[in-house]
């Protein structure tokens, strides 16, 4: 072959090489941020990629209690999460008829695999264990834990964690209060831990347990409407922290968009007037010594 002709062969060649090679980074970048969550994403409503087209298909658990729901129906627009959440819908460009509510049991919220939402709202603290299996949005809510007590509880002039180590606790399963339990108060019996909220309540009504622990929220809405006589002997916080987030499945192209619009609540102080209206009580803290 004349030199000049392998020239231009090779040439080719390598140009050829070049494309393919600069195809596979863009398909890898892609990937990558699509599995980071960084991949740019138009939030404009009709380019929101939506389990239904044009509807907004919301999950949380039931019961959904008081402040954060109201009557447990959370298609009514009252209570705390409700109204945030359809605060979000709203900016998105949702209104209240296009949003369907799925019931969500809350450790399958968070549980990795195909999601029946496109967002879940249901008090659940942002953890690095859970950040792995889902997305989460910007904290939309900081609360700390609470040690609810019965009437007459041996245990209700308790000031410190100190005074706790010898209650016996029952706490809800893969929750964050069992964590800060166990890690704050570490008290000297094993808790008892059960499948849901429901269930933990009962205990603490029929003394099964002398104390349980909740976020602060949910202590305060126990002690005025659900359990007689008991008493929020203080507050606490969670180690590290706890901030509540909006649950996405991993990568969801939505993750941006509902932290956009929890950007613009929160900067015109919707956010604000909302946990104002329905979160505002507060409890002794609780000395850690």
């Amino acid at each position: 072959m004349p030199r000049t002709r392998l020239l231009f062969a090779l040439l080719a060649l390598v140009a050829l090489m070049t494309t393919l090679a600069a195809c596979g980074d863009d398909e890898g970048d892609e990937a990558e941020q699509a599995a980071t969550g960084t991949i740019e994403t138009s939030c404009i409503k009709d380019d929101l990629d939506t389990i239904e087209a044009g509807v907004l298909t919301l999950g949380t658990d039931k019961p959904a209690f008081p402040p954060y729901f109201v009557d447990d129906d959370p298609s009514n627009g009252q209570g705390f999460e409700s109204a945030v959440a359809y605060g979000i819908a709203d900016r998105m460009g949702f209104t209240n008829s296009q949003v369907n509510w799925v019931v969500v049991p809350f450790n399958s919220s968070y549980a990795p695999g195909p999601k029946s939402f496109d967002f879940d709202i249901n008090q659940i603290s942002i953890t690095p264990q859970r950040a792995q299996q889902v997305d989460f949005s910007e904290p939309y809510y900081t609360t700390p834990q609470a040690v609810l007590v019965p009437a007459g509880s041996p245990f209700a002039n308790a000031t410190s964690v100190a005074d706790l180590k010898e209650a016996q606790f029952g706490v809800q399963v893969g929750t964050t209060s069992l964590d800060a339990l166990e890690s704050v108060i570490d008290p000297s019996q094993q808790p008892q831990v059960f499948n849901d909220s429901n269930d933990t309540v009962r205990a603490l009504k029929s003394k099964q347990v002398d104390a349980i622990v909740v976020d602060l929220p949910t202590a305060i809405y126990l002690r005025d409407v659900e359990v007689e006589g008991s008493k929020v002997v203080g507050q606490f916080p969670a180690p590290g922290g706890d901030d509540w987030g909006v649950v996405l499945a991993k990568g969801s192209r939505l993750t941006p968009c509902v932290n956009e619009a929890l950007g613009a609540m929160r900067a015109s102080g919707e956010l604000d007037q909302i946990t104002a209206q329905w979160i505002g009580a507060e409890a002794p803290v609780l000395d850690l010594e």
